[in-house]
C-alpha cells in the first residue's frame, strides 16, 4: 500500500511555476520552424525547459543520461565474485561446527570408559572426516556432496538446513523478484502448489502461442496471494516476471563461465526437485520467446571491488531492472500522453525529487494546453485550436512590436473625423447635421456645470454632446511568403513566418474589418489559410515560383473591397513558373521566360490596382534587378532587409499604408 507523508506549509515548498501560456511560448519557434505541433511537444518533452522563475523542468534527454550514470556506477562500484564469498564463509563455519561436534562426541565416549563406544564412535569420526575432507574446493560441489552427507552434530545439521533454505530463498527471490515469499518456504505442500503454478502459467503461454485466451482471472483465484504487486492482467504478469528473469540472466551472462558454471551447479543442488527445475527452465524459455527485447543475451560489465552477497543481489536487479525498464519508457515516449504509463515516484527513488516532479510536469504537459483550449486531440494527433493559434499569432507580434517605439503599438491614427459608423473615444459638442450618437454622461455633466446642483437636472441645446466617429477605410492584403529550400538553408524561414503570424494577429485583432489572405510559393504556390499557418514549413526542393504566387494572390484579391496590396517577402529572384499545359519549369540562374511570365502577373495585378511592395532578405543582382522591373511598372515599394528587422519593416510599413489610405479617405 502507498503511503505519503504530509508537513505544515512553510512557504518553501513550491512546484514549478508552469502554465499554459508558458509552456506553449516555450515552443512556438520550433512549432513555427518545422510547422508540426506533435514534433514541437516531443522536442519539448526531450529537452525540458525553465518555469518563470529560472529553475529547470528536466527533460527526457536529462533523464535518460542521470539513469546511464546511475547504471555506469553501480557497474563501476560491485564485484560478481563476492557472491559466492559471504556463502562459503557460512559453509565454512557450519563444517567447523561439525567437526567441534565430532570431537566433543569423541571426547564423550573416552570419558565413559566404555571402548567398544570409543571405538566404534572413533571410526565413525574418521570416516566422516574423510568425507569433509574429500568435499570439492569449489562451493556447488561443496553444496552438492554435503546433500547427501550424514551430520553427526545436530546443530551443525540444522544451521546447514537453515543455510540451505536461505540460499535456496535468495536464488528464487533473485529468478522471480515478484512473487511473494511463499515460493521459496520448501515444504511438500507449498513446493507442490509452486508446480503447478509455473506448469500452469507454462500453459497459458502456450495458448496465447495458439491464439487462445488464457483464463487469467481463473488463475489469479488460485494463485494471486503469490504476486503481491496485484498483477492486472496476463501480460502484466509475465512482463514482470520476465524482467526478473531477464535480470537473472544478464547477471549469469556478466560472470566469467567459472562464476557462471557454480551458480548454475548451486542452483540445481538447491532446486533438487526435478519437476521443479523443469519447469522453472521451461518458463524462462517461454518467457524469452515472449520478451525478445529485454536483452536476455545481453551482459553487464561489472568491474568494481566491492563484492555483492546473494542475499543483496535481488535488492541490486530490482534497481539495474527499473533502470532499464525507465530508460526503455523514456526513450520510446513520442508524446506526453505515454508518459502516463512511468510511475513517477519510481524514478524519484533513483534519481531524486527533482527528476520526479519534472515527470509529473511533462506528464500534464498536454492536458495542460489542452484545458487552456488552446490544443486539442483529433485522430490520435494533437492539433493547435483557433484559440492556440490566435495566442502564437498574439506571441509574434509582441516580440515584434516590443523592438518599435511603445507608442507605436496599437496605434491607429485617424486624421479625419465625421460621419462614419466607428465609434471613437471622442467627443464634441452636437451640431445641426451630425449624426445623434448621443454622449449621454458628457451631457448630463455639462447640465450639471451650467446650473448646479439639485434635481431635477434640465437639458438646453447648448448641453448635448455626441461621441465622434471614424471614417473607416476597409483593405485587402495577400502575404506572399517565399517558403524555398534557400529559405531555410539560410536561416531567414522561422523570421519571415513570424511575420506572417504577426501580421495575422495585428489584422484580426486590430482591423477585423480588413481581409488577409496568405500564399505561400517554392517551386509552386498554395494558399495557406490562416488556421494552417503554423504548420506551414518549407519546400524540399529547388524553386521560386513568383508567378503562380502572384497569381493565386491577384484571384483571392479579385472579389474583395477597398484598398488592395501584396506583401511579397523572399530571399531569392523568381526562377520557376507555371507552363500552359500547368506543368512547372524550373531554371537557375532565371530564365529569360521565367522572368517575362512573373511580369506580366506583376501587369495583371497593376491594372486591377493592386500595389505590391516587396521585402528581400538577400541583395543580389538578379534580384535587385527584378525588383526594379517590377517596382517601375507597379509603383509599389521594395525594401532590402535582414532576418533580425523584417518584422519592424513589415509591420511599420503596413500600419503607414492604413493610416495613407485613411488619409486619402
Amino acid at each position: 500500500m502507498a503511503r505519503f507523508r504530509y508537513s505544515r506549509w512553510d512557504g518553501t515548498q513550491r512546484g514549478f511555476d508552469l502554465d499554459a501560456d508558458a509552456l506553449l511560448g516555450e515552443m512556438t519557434d520550433d512549432l513555427l520552424y518545422h510547422g508540426d505541433l506533435n514534433s514541437a511537444l516531443r522536442r519539448l518533452m526531450q529537452q525540458g525547459m525553465q518555469d518563470r522563475e529560472g529553475r529547470d523542468l528536466q527533460g527526457l534527454r536529462d533523464m535518460l543520461r542521470q539513469l546511464r550514470d546511475r547504471r555506469r556506477e553501480m557497474l563501476e562500484r560491485y564485484d560478481l565474485g563476492g557472491v559466492y564469498d559471504d556463502i562459503a564463509e557460512q559453509l565454512g563455519e557450519v563444517i567447523d561446527q561439525e567437526r567441534q561436534g565430532q570431537q566433543q562426541r569423541v571426547e564423550a565416549a573416552a570419558a565413559s570408559g566404555d571402548d567398544r563406544r570409543r571405538e566404534m564412535l572413533e571410526q565413525m569420526v574418521a570416516e566422516r572426516r574423510m568425507e569433509l575432507d574429500a568435499l570439492p574446493p569449489d562451493l556447488a560441489g561443496r553444496v552438492q556432496e554435503l546433500q547427501n552427507y550424514d551430520w553427526m552434530d545436530d546443530a551443525a545439521r540444522q544451521r546447514y538446513e537453515e543455510l540451505m533454505d536461505q540460499l535456496r530463498r535468495q536464488l528464487l527471490d533473485n529468478m522471480f523478484n515478484q512473487l511473494s515469499q511463499g515460493l521459496s518456504q520448501q515444504t511438500p505442500e507449498q513446493l507442490q502448489r509452486t508446480k503447478d503454478m509455473m506448469a500452469e502459467l507454462n500453459e497459458m503461454l502456450r495458448q496465447r502461442e495458439e491464439g487462445v485466451e488464457p483464463d487469467f482471472d481463473g488463475f489469479m483465484e488460485r494463485y494471486g496471494d503469490m504476486f503481491p504487486d496485484n498483477p492486472q492482467s496476463l501480460d502484466e504478469l509475465l512482463e514482470q516476471m520476465a524482467r526478473s528473469m531477464a535480470a537473472m540472466q544478464r547477471l549469469l551472462n556478466s560472470m566469467s563461465p567459472e562464476q557462471r558454471a557454480q551458480l548454475q551447479q548451486l542452483a540445481e543442488s538447491l532446486l533438487d526437485d526435478m519437476d521443479l527445475r523443469w519447469q522453472v527452465d521451461e518458463l524462462a524459455r517461454n518467457l524469452q520467446n515472449a520478451f525478445p527485447q529485454m536483452g536476455w543475451g545481453q551482459g553487464m560489465n561489472f568491474r568494481g571491488d566491492e563484492p555483492v552477497p546473494l542475499s543483496q543481489m535481488s535488492g541490486m536487479l530490482d534497481q539495474l531492472g527499473d533502470i532499464d525498464a525507465l530508460e526503455n519508457m523514456l526513450r520510446n515516449a513520442t508524446d506526453p500522453s505515454q508518459l502516463a504509463e512511468i510511475d513517477p515516484d519510481q524514478l524519484g527513488d533513483l534519481l531524486g525529487e527533482d527528476a520526479a516532479e519534472s515527470l509529473r510536469e511533462l506528464q500534464r504537459l498536454a492536458k495542460t494546453l489542452e484545458d487552456a483550449g488552446l490544443i486539442e486531440q483529433r485522430d490520435g494527433r494533437y492539433e493547435l485550436t483557433p484559440r492556440g493559434v490566435q495566442r502564437i499569432g498574439q506571441r509574434a507580434l509582441g516580440d515584434l512590436f516590443r523592438k518599435l517605439v511603445a507608442d507605436r503599438y496599437g496605434k491607429h491614427d485617424v486624421e479625419r473625423t465625421g460621419i462614419g459608423h466607428e465609434r471613437s473615444n471622442d467627443h464634441k459638442p452636437y451640431e445641426f447635421g451630425d449624426p445623434f450618437h448621443l454622449d449621454v454622461g458628457q451631457t448630463i455633466r455639462n447640465a450639471i456645470w451650467r446650473q448646479g446642483g439639485g434635481t431635477p437636472v434640465h437639458l438646453t441645446p447648448d448641453d448635448f454632446e455626441i461621441e465622434r466617429t471614424e471614417q473607416v477605410t476597409r483593405s485587402a492584403t495577400v502575404l506572399m511568403l517565399d517558403v524555398s529550400l534557400s529559405m531555410e538553408m539560410r536561416g531567414r524561414f522561422l523570421a519571415a513566418k513570424k511575420v506572417a503570424m504577426a501580421l495575422h494577429s495585428l489584422i484580426s485583432s486590430r482591423f477585423p474589418r480588413d481581409y488577409l489572405g496568405m500564399v505561400s510559393f517554392g517551386r509552386v504556390a498554395r494558399e495557406v489559410k490562416p488556421a494552417r499557418l503554423p504548420e506551414a514549413t518549407w519546400d524540399f526542393e529547388w524553386g521560386t515560383n513568383m508567378q503562380h504566387a502572384l497569381m493565386l494572390a491577384r484571384k483571392m484579391l479579385a472579389g474583395q473591397p477597398g484598398q488592395k496590396q501584396i506583401i511579397m517577402i523572399t530571399d531569392g529572384e523568381p526562377t520557376a513558373h507555371i507552363l500552359p499545359g500547368g506543368g512547372t519549369f524550373f531554371d537557375y540562374p532565371p530564365d529569360p521566360r521565367t522572368i517575362e511570365a512573373t511580369l506580366r502577373e506583376v501587369k495583371r495585378c497593376t491594372r486591377d490596382n493592386i500595389r505590391i511592395n516587396t521585402f528581400m532578405l538577400e541583395e543580389s543582382h538578379y534580384l535587385r534587378d527584378f525588383v526594379e522591373r517590377m517596382m517601375n511598372m507597379n509603383r509599389g515599394r521594395a525594401f532590402f532587409t535582414t532576418p533580425e528587422n523584417l518584422g519592424d519593416y513589415v509591420l511599420v510599413d503596413f500600419l503607414e499604408h492604413k493610416r495613407r489610405h485613411r488619409r486619402a479617405g
